[in-house]
């Protein structure tokens, strides 16, 4: 291949899927895992490259998926692609006034309205597909301006992730392609840049095809950067830092790609620099000189020890960077800041899992990736809000289901200490499945958080293929192990559990079946084993009697399909086996689509812990107390009934105390001692009043919890996660609704339509009420509570100032109250 050729290639980045991707966009600079620390700029100075947030200042536009004349003259099925540099509609000149402006992560699914179609059911009721041309097709435009200084760097776009297949443009020539909604993919731009001029970035993108059986969103819902970087620059995510604890020390095994995309060779050597979380370097290291060709590229290892490191647990999840510099003649030409934790992880065929020596039992929860009110477009605020609900239940694990998670739920997990079994999305050996598991491991394999790789979720063909599945799993096992060393590998598999699949695993996953796990392990005594998916109880916030006309099924623990399990049975299983690692229940959250166990009107899951909005629903608190450390208790239902009823109403009481008095109305009702891994339950006959749960250690109350009769709503209260958020443009605040009687008591079972009024410095960006049947619009200016709650999310501009959220309830006449949120001047992400 001639020098040109092979330049272009290295430049180019262009790709027909995510394994060609791999080839050439692997060359592109764009690493999103450390955006927002600064350590990196507080403590050296490094080569002039640079990384810019692209989600500010688009235009978009439905498109269609049928008709050309709708789609910007695209897809006329002749000639579509005849020219590189024909396409008018990425050009400065194209009149886009009549698009709507908006910022990103967007997701135009969410949007959307329902639509009563069975086969839309497992999207959430969401008019996407080939049968919905005229909103699954979505284009993008926005304008970037170049400086003539630029000129002779390397210039990327890079996309986190966008759902599902996209085409990119740039001053009306045809870029490349992607064909996956969560692989992150990028292109290289250089050779089509106006320099010193304004350039015209255009990105049709088409949700028509699925990878998933749950709701996945469409468009651009993941982060956009612009790199910009030396002609010699570091490889893209090929940095690592391997750690080993040895006595009181961490050995660090150091590597990268150096890549010279110049016209000349250059000699050069890598430098590392070991920072911890105050700024300090503590350990440094630096290869020898090598010579690299133009257009080649060369691996780069080292060495060093970090004297007595603090190590990366779940409760003090401590961070160390490390700064990978190109020196050529001791300057700086290109610099990446790498994030990573020193901890050992060992699985054992008899005792489980262990972290830093130490037996932990896995309390993890599976979770996709949408929220109430935005769908799959998550600021990375909520990413963070979404893993703090987790861990107050006492969970320490979460599995990426079923996909390649966004950087900034990785990074949540890093800096909040929750462990992550991180799944591809594609069970393949193919080059394409090949490549989004590579891209996965390469991406994250410097995270702490990251305990194993899943190669994919129940891929029943494959387990019962005989060789062609144990060829499969063992060819991306392999490549996994080649990728990164210090980790094992498992999928989530189902019965029989010694299939095709399994044989080729490191780590056996088990999806439910309580009741073959055990002859399995008697069967394979040496096999390393976790649950990777179990539980799947079906709940309703708020509700507590089950409802089939009206989609509901009882909050008590008592509701599960014919392959699942009631929290109660699992978590007994599992923690009575220590030679089970533990397990993930599905799932954390509720989520769109996928509406076990009803179907239209139900556009949601009912398998959560908590709703779709993060409100807990009651076995949030079964789990609270046998899998976290506080005392816990918990009372439920309300005591808001028809006076005059003739049922007894259960009562149950999750606590980890010793034993629970209920008293009703002042009058005791008996004690129960509690159980490990239990509830207590009573039935009482309805009076008004006070309902009443003390729980007691040692013979002496504890705590104490009360649910009282309530009247009719009088006010509105309104209650947000901070009262100062940033004023980037991109910070959050979350809101909880909920409406109180004349003695200031929440009412359950209210159901009031509430409207929400923004002004200031922020704008309402979605809201939701976790009810699994509401079909109101996740984008308007108002949302009925459901059971008694709803949730808003309002952003804030990148002016710092006040917002004014104003909540009313004209339909049931109760006053407007308003709640201020400041928003603080800080330095946003360097952007575009």
């Amino acid at each position: 291949m001639s020098s040109v050729s092979r330049r272009h290639l290295l430049r180019s980045g262009a790709a027909l899927s995510v394994g060609s991707i791999c080839q050439g966009g692997t060359f592109a600079r764009a690493t999103a895992l450390f955006a927002g620390t600064s350590a990196l700029a507080e403590t050296t100075a490094i080569a002039p490259r640079e990384r810019l947030l692209l989600d500010f200042g688009w235009k978009f536009l439905l498109g269609n998926g049928n008709d050309p004349r709708r789609d910007l003259g695209f897809g006329k099925g002749q000639g579509d692609f005849s020219k590189s540099g024909d396409f008018g509609f990425a050009n400065e000149k194209f009149d886009d006034s009549k698009w709507r402006p908006l910022n990103l992560p967007h997701d135009w699914a969410v949007e959307l309205p329902f639509v009563n179609d069975k086969e839309q059911e497992w999207h959430g009721f969401k008019p996407l597909g080939r049968r919905y041309p005229e909103t699954s097709v979505g284009w993008y435009r926005r304008a970037i301006d170049i400086p003539a200084s630029d000129r002779g760097r390397r210039l990327s776009i890079d996309f986190d992730g966008a759902f599902r297949d996209a085409l990119v443009f740039l001053n009306g020539y045809f870029i490349g392609r992607n064909d996956n909604g969560y692989a992150p993919f990028s292109f290289d731009l250089s050779d089509f840049i106006h320099y010193g001029a304004k350039n015209t970035l255009a990105v049709r993108m088409d949700a028509s095809l699925g990878d998933g059986w749950f709701y996945e969103g469409a468009g651009i819902y993941r982060h956009v950067w612009l790199t910009k970087s030396d002609a010699l620059h570091l490889g893209q995510w090929e940095s690592y830092v391997r750690t080993e604890i040895k006595g009181g020390n961490a050995a660090l095994s150091l590597g990268t790609v150096v890549l010279n995309q110049g016209g000349q060779a250059q000699t050069c050597r890598v430098h590392w620099r070991i920072i911890d979380g105050d700024g300090k370097t503590v350990a440094e290291a630096k290869t020898a000189d090598q010579t690299i060709e133009a257009d080649g590229q060369a691996s780069f290892t080292s060495s060093a020890t970090l004297q007595n490191p603090a190590l990366w647990s779940v409760e003090t999840p401590v961070l160390y960077s490390a700064v990978v510099s190109i020196e050529v003649n001791g300057k700086a030409r290109d610099a990446e800041q790498v994030r990573f934790g020193v901890r050992s992880i060992l699985f054992d065929a008899d005792k489980g899992f262990s972290l830093n020596g130490k037996a932990v039992k896995i309390k993890g929860t599976c979770n996709h990736q949408d929220h109430a009110g935005v769908g799959a477009a998550l600021p990375d605020r909520m990413q963070r809000y979404r893993l703090a609900v987790l861990k107050e239940m006492g969970s320490n694990a979460v599995r990426t289901s079923h996909n390649m998670p966004t950087p900034e739920w990785v990074e949540a997990c890093d800096r909040m200490g929750m462990l992550m079994m991180c799944e591809t999305r594609t069970m393949s050996s193919t080059p394409e499945g090949l490549a989004q598991l590579e891209l996965m491991i390469k991406r994250y394999r410097n995270s702490p958080s990251i305990m194993m790789w899943s190669m994919g979720n129940e891929e029943r063909t494959l387990q019962k293929s005989g060789e062609v599945g144990v060829h499969v799993v063992a060819t991306m096992v392999a490549r996994a192990h080649e990728l990164d060393p210090t980790r094992l590998c498992t999928a989530a598999t189902t019965p029989p559990f010694f299939n095709s699949v399994a044989k080729s695993l490191d780590v056996e996953g088990f999806n439910y079946q309580l009741d073959q796990i055990d002859a399995y392990h008697k069967a394979h005594p040496k096999q390393l084993s976790i649950g990777t998916e179990t539980a799947s109880t079906l709940c309703t916030r708020g509700t507590y009697s089950t409802d089939k006309q009206r989609n509901w099924e009882s909050a008590y623990d008592v509701n599960h399909t014919n392959w699942s399990e009631l929290a109660e049975e699992w978590w007994k299983f599992y923690a009575a086996r220590p030679w089970l690692g533990g397990g993930f229940a599905w799932t954390g959250f509720d989520y769109r689509g996928e509406p076990t166990p009803y179907s239209w009107p139900s556009i949601n899951s009912q398998f959560g812990i908590v709703d779709m909005c993060g409100f807990p629903k009651d076995n949030f608190f079964y789990y609270k107390a046998w899998w976290g450390t506080d005392p816990v208790l918990h009372l439920f239902p309300h005591w808001n009934w028809e006076k005059g009823s003739t049922d007894a109403v259960q009562v149950w009481v999750h606590s980890n105390l010793d034993e629970v008095e209920l008293l009703l109305n002042g009058n005791s009702l008996g004690k129960q001692q509690v159980q490990p891994l239990t509830h207590v339950e009573w039935k009482v006959k309805y009076e008004p009043g006070v309902l009443e749960a003390r729980g007691m250690r040692n013979g002496k109350v504890l705590l104490t919890e009360k649910r009282e009769t309530t009247g009719a709503p009088t006010t509105i209260k309104l209650t947000v996660d901070r009262t100062e958020i940033d004023a980037d443009g991109e910070d959050i605040a979350v809101l909880r609704v909920e409406v109180l009687d004349k003695e200031g008591r929440s009412v359950p079972t209210a159901d009031n339509l509430i409207g929400f009024k923004i002004s200031g410095e922020g704008a309402l960006i979605g809201v939701g009420n976790g009810n699994p049947n509401c079909q109101e619009p996740d984008n308007g200016s108002a949302r009925s509570l459901f059971n008694g709650l709803a949730q808003a999310i309002v952003q804030a501009t990148k002016k710092p100032g006040t917002i004014v959220v104003e909540a009313s309830a004209k339909e049931s006449n109760l006053p407007s109250v308003t709640l201020q949120i400041r928003t603080r001047q800080v330095a946003p992400r360097p952007s575009l």
